[in-house]
């Protein structure tokens, strides 16, 4: 089959930049969902949990290395991505088999990679903005004496500049960016909630001990570098974040895209 008898999606193949089709490629997936596995054991290990450094090298080996054909077939059968995961990777590290995913439930790899992801997502368009604000100030500099004729309902009004009105685009990017250091400053890890957000199974693991189960909440973000997580959460992180990504200005790539070509 070629790729010109599939459907292809014109957002990908006109707009997207290699690094953000990397970023939210099952291999970034995948291999995220490996890497809070890891974290998972490494501070139920530290809290006191019955796993040895041994079983964690096993995983540390295999978090790139995804067996997909062995995955896919399991899924087939359990009809479950992330059981089916769990098995592939038990596969490669029958060592540590029994503590992949232990007192987790589902959402702990998918949300928290969601929220991974949408945080290295935004980092890459931070980045962008801030080269588009660098080239529309240079430009606003180098045209700050060019005259031209302002306009005000379609009809000649008074002179300015170019370099001026290029301040006004810089002003709106400007206005973006204090969105989105908003957004990235008060991004939360979803943690390790468990199945209904009780932490019930966490609490037995842990025989009842409270603090070391809002240890592992809060140890958890840390090796992710956040500075918390949902205090309150269902099996999910609360799908207002999805919408305040959503609603962020869609306009920069087009923008950046002009700057580029001339």
């Amino acid at each position: 089959m070629s790729k010109m008898d599939t459907y292809r999606l014109p957002l990908e193949e006109r707009y997207s930049s290699k690094e953000m089709l990397n970023l939210f490629s099952a291999d970034v997936k995948f291999s995220t969902w490996r890497e809070l596995w890891i974290v998972l054991a490494k501070v139920e290990k530290e809290l006191g949990l019955d796993i040895t450094s041994y079983q964690i090298q096993e995983l540390q080996q295999y978090v790139r290395d995804i067996n997909y054909e062995v995955a896919n077939e399991r899924e087939k059968i359990c009809r479950h991505d992330v059981m089916a995961h769990v098995y592939a990777y038990g596969q490669q590290c029958p060592t540590a088999a029994g503590i992949i995913h232990l007192g987790a439930t589902s959402c702990y790899v998918t949300d928290n990679t969601d929220i991974l992801i949408i945080r290295d997502a935004l980092i890459i368009i931070k980045k962008r903005l801030l080269g588009v604000i660098k080239l529309l100030s240079d430009f606003a500099l180098e045209n700050k004496n060019v005259v031209t004729l302002g306009y005000t309902h379609y009809q000649p009004a008074q002179l300015t500049t170019v370099g001026k009105r290029a301040t006004l685009w810089i002003q709106e990017f400007l206005d973006n960016l204090e969105e989105l250091d908003w957004i990235l400053s008060n991004l939360k890890l979803l943690g390790c909630k468990g199945t209904t957000g009780t932490q019930e199974s966490f609490m037995k693991l842990f025989d009842g001990d409270e603090e070391k189960v809002k240890e592992l909440d809060k140890k958890i973000a840390e090796y992710f570098n956040f500075s918390g997580v949902y205090p309150v959460s269902g099996q999910t992180y609360p799908r207002s974040l999805d919408a305040k990504v959503l609603d962020y200005p869609l306009e920069l790539p087009q923008v950046y895209n002009h700057w580029l070509c001339q």
